[in-house]
């Protein structure tokens, strides 16, 4: 008897910012996206056992966890 199983992640853009960027000071467009890690049996994913949300900057590139809160209070356009 075979079980496969593993963890798959899920990228989501939520939305996109205008905002001043952390790393370069740049008022520039930041992307908003949530990746969730899930456990998956015989590919089929089941159990969520990560949620991250992430802010990158279009004009540097760089990228940076937010948190929950802050994800959720940024005002997506």
């Amino acid at each position: 008897m075979f079980f496969i199983f593993g963890l798959r992640t899920k990228v989501v853009r939520s939305g996109v910012v205008t905002e001043v960027c952390r790393n370069c000071g740049n008022q520039a467009a930041q992307v908003i996206s949530r990746r969730v890690t899930k456990f998956s049996l015989f590919f089929i994913p089941l159990i969520p056992l990560r949620t991250r949300y992430a802010q990158q900057c279009t004009f540097c590139g760089a990228e940076y966890d937010v948190s929950r809160a802050e994800a959720e209070r940024l005002p997506v356009g």
